[in-house]
């Protein structure tokens, strides 16, 4: 290639975060819906139109209406789309309009399966600080918008499990000692007993774990139970309880390291080496392994948010969307593939994120 791999500019999931061992990021959605229309799912006649132009004219409204960027999705070409699906900020269906705020942490989903989703980011464990970002968004929208409210049942939505607060969190943690030690089924059951469930982030894995690359997404299942703060607080002590799970289980494999959990590591840092073409799963077991490495203290040269970006720069709509924008020279039997070229360039970026990294002695 006639350049370096991938020098885009990173977002909040580059930054440091509390307990990013383990947390990865903390994701906060507020659904809100105005009073006098239907649901999106009902919306008859120009009623998408109408509920779009009064969320957009209430961002003009706001303190600081020059630092939010309103776009209607139909203006998004499709790598745009997939690009912004994978970093969380569309859902399915996609809606109508997007809002994006400064500092690339606040966002605002418009006539998707509600008419108004708040949606903020935060690297780490760091659930007050998406609380207070969607909160004081919530209010300065409130002073131009009235919203569906009941008094027995809070805010309503499309969703029976979204009414109440309407506020959904979402946490994504990486569990490879735990996945090892096959206790992932007992921390599901003990996160289903707090009203929260555990996911995979990116699909199915291949190995030890239920979930690629170890990656689990922890999210609350019911907006209803108790108020915003008691929600709050319910999160996040469970997670707490999962991190430290997981770092019981990863000291006891740091006293008597298996060989096989070694030999994972070993293997993944020699095929990011020598490969030349990988694959967006293959990218994510890698990292995944490079990360435990980094947790047993077997390697060093590479930082936590380094690799928690590395997931979202491996992805299909990150790399069409950089490949787009730029000018690449790939080899000849690659040039002509455009699934070569993706696999060859995520290549890449993995080599270059990696020239750094060390093995250490034990």
């Amino acid at each position: 290639m006639d350049k370096k791999a991938d020098s885009s500019n990173l977002s909040w999931y580059s930054e440091d975060g509390r307990d990013n061992d383990v947390v990865l990021s903390t994701r906060l959605r507020l659904a809100r819906n105005l009073a006098s229309f239907p649901f999106p799912s009902h919306f008859r006649g120009d009623d998408a139109d109408r509920v779009q132009a009064l969320v957009f004219d209430a961002f003009s409204k706001t303190e600081d209406p020059d630092s939010f960027q309103m776009v209607p999705t139909e203006n998004i070409d499709e790598s745009g789309i997939k690009i912004l699906t994978e970093r969380g900020l569309l859902d399915n269906p996609v809606g109508t309009g997007l809002v994006m705020g400064p500092g690339d942490n606040i966002f605002c989903m418009v006539n998707s399966q509600d008419h108004v989703r708040i949606v903020s980011f935060a690297a780490g464990l760091d659930a007050n600080t998406v609380f207070n970002i969607c909160q004081a968004m919530d209010k300065q929208l409130q002073a131009s918008l009235q919203f569906a409210a009941s008094y027995d049942y809070g805010f309503l939505t499309s969703s029976v499990k979204d009414c109440g607060s309407g506020m959904k969190f979402s946490v994504r943690v990486h569990l490879p000692s735990v996945s090892y030690a096959g206790k992932i089924p007992e921390v599901t059951d003990m996160l289903n007993k707090n009203g929260l469930t555990l996911s995979a982030c990116f699909g199915s894995g291949k190995y030890f774990s239920p979930a690629l690359g170890s990656y689990y997404q922890i999210a609350t299942t019911s907006s209803c139970n108790g108020s915003e703060l008691d929600q709050l607080a319910q999160i996040v002590s469970s997670v707490t309880n999962v991190v430290e799970t997981e770092r019981k289980f990863r000291a006891e494999y740091a006293e008597n390291i298996p060989t096989v959990v070694r030999d994972f590591i070993a293997r993944s840092f020699a095929m990011v080496k020598f490969s030349h073409l990988i694959t967006a799963s293959e990218a994510i077991e890698i990292i995944s392994n490079l990360k435990w490495g980094c947790n047993l203290e077997l390697l060093s040269g590479i930082e936590h948010k380094e690799l928690c970006a590395l997931l979202y720069r491996v992805q299909e709509g990150h790399l069409r969307f950089v490949l787009k924008n730029s000018s690449f020279t790939f080899e000849k039997d690659v040039e002509s593939d455009t699934q070569l070229k993706i696999n060859r360039f995520r290549a890449l970026i993995l080599q270059e994120a990696f020239e750094k990294i060390k093995f250490l002695e034990r």
